[in-house]
């Protein structure tokens, strides 16, 4: 057995940048996971970031880690937007500068003791920490349509469930999905080779980084835009701060949470996007084998007969699908629609049981669902759990 203050669950951009601001609070942390690994095996090669060169550096206590230093210590040129293999690049390079500690193993088991929390690691190992974060990641909330669970995976597959689309050359392939995954994959499977159509229920295509005069407006662009990058022209503001988003009523927040991360694509795709037919307006009623193919019924009688269909279709939080959380322990936990809800310093209802990234968003906000929230997130859980320990040593003297 060992112990700590602080466990951290994940080693993503949340998961890093949690445990930098906690060593640089003095609070003992240890860190489980494969550095990046979400971003480097669940996303298809040759892909970008949607989001811009600002909102995209990897927060750290210092503001040193930045793409900029990176690029600078690396000899490297990044380029805009930013290719995702040179991001999971960065993201590795930031891990080996502040935390080299971090132990490339799983964690299978969370229970909760009377004071703390026991961890099992994949190879037996028993750990004590007086607290959790859970920054594990969107990688379990995969959400696939009802339409298509009878499906093999042989004929449909998560966008996510890609890394290479090369072996796709010569197949008909839908799409199913109108936001960036969307998009982008089919860009992808049409410069692979592939016959390619984006079905998409929406009736229009939402495009951001298109009003390029907007956000070069001196004073007027920082009213209407936050550095951070979720969200439209003000609303942009008010998302990227999580105290006084939380203020607002909660159907407000909902409108406003839907419409700051409403599938859209990036400007810079739609050339890419040319010879790529998009139906939009319809949605897929059924899909059904045929042979070794797929037939896919939509919403109007029309049909595709496919090769297979891509499910470009998003992830839904649900908690319960954290393997590692033991049903006594989610029975304990506080939820709204799969998302925990969280207090100061992202705590959960269970005391010492913290979650950032993408679960945190019920409670703080859109923000939180992106690179750019992991700021607010670590200084938040660090001045929480430092004031914490430090009331503690004073209780102790």
């Amino acid at each position: 057995m060992s112990d700590c203050d602080v466990t951290v669950v994940g080693a993503g951009p949340y998961g890093m940048s949690a445990a930098a601001y906690l060593k640089s609070a003095g609070v003992q942390t240890r860190v489980f996971g494969d550095p990046m690994s979400f971003w480097d095996n669940r996303m298809p090669a040759g892909m970008f970031l949607r989001s811009n060169w600002g909102a995209s550096h990897i927060a750290d206590p210092d503001k040193k880690m930045t793409l900029d230093a990176y690029s600078l210590a690396t000899s490297n040129h990044l380029s805009a937007p930013i290719p995702l293999n040179r991001f999971v690049d960065y993201g590795r390079w930031y891990q080996r500068q502040l935390i080299p500690e971090v132990e490339k193993r799983n964690v299978t088991d969370i229970q909760a003791l009377s004071q703390g929390f026991q961890l099992t690691l994949a190879d037996g190992e028993k750990v004590t920490s007086r607290r959790v974060v859970v920054a594990a990641g969107i990688g379990n909330f995969l959400w696939r349509p009802s339409t298509f669970d009878a499906i093999p995976s042989e004929l449909v597959t998560h966008s996510s469930e890609h890394r290479d689309f090369g072996r796709f050359k010569g197949c008909r392939v839908a799409v199913i999905g109108g936001g960036q995954s969307a998009l982008e994959s089919a860009a992808l499977l049409h410069e692979a080779g592939a016959d390619t159509e984006v079905i998409a229920r929406r009736s229009a295509l939402n495009w951001v980084g298109i009003h390029y005069r907007l956000h070069h407006l001196g004073p007027i662009s920082w009213v209407l835009y936050s550095d951070r990058d979720v969200g439209p022209a003000g609303l942009s503001r008010i998302v990227s701060v999580p105290h006084l988003f939380r203020l607002l009523p909660r159907e407000v927040q909902d409108r406003a949470a839907q419409r700051a991360i409403r599938p859209a694509g990036s400007g810079w795709l739609r050339p890419r996007l040319s010879g790529v037919p998009i139906t939009l307006g319809r949605e897929v009623a059924s899909a059904a084998p045929v042979a070794s193919r797929l037939r896919l019924t939509l919403d109007d009688g029309a049909e595709r007969l496919v090769d297979h269909a891509i499910l470009a279709t998003g992830f839904r939080v649900d908690l319960s699908r954290y393997e590692f959380l033991p049903r006594p322990l989610q029975i304990k936990l506080r939820t709204e629609n799969g998302y925990p809800v969280l207090g100061r310093g992202l705590e959960s209802s269970i005391p010492g049981l913290h979650f950032l990234g993408k679960p945190a968003a019920w409670s703080f906000g859109p923000l939180l669902g992106f690179v750019s929230g992991a700021q607010f997130a670590a200084n938040e859980l660090v001045d929480f759990v430092a004031g914490k320990n430090d009331r503690k040593k004073q209780i102790g003297k």
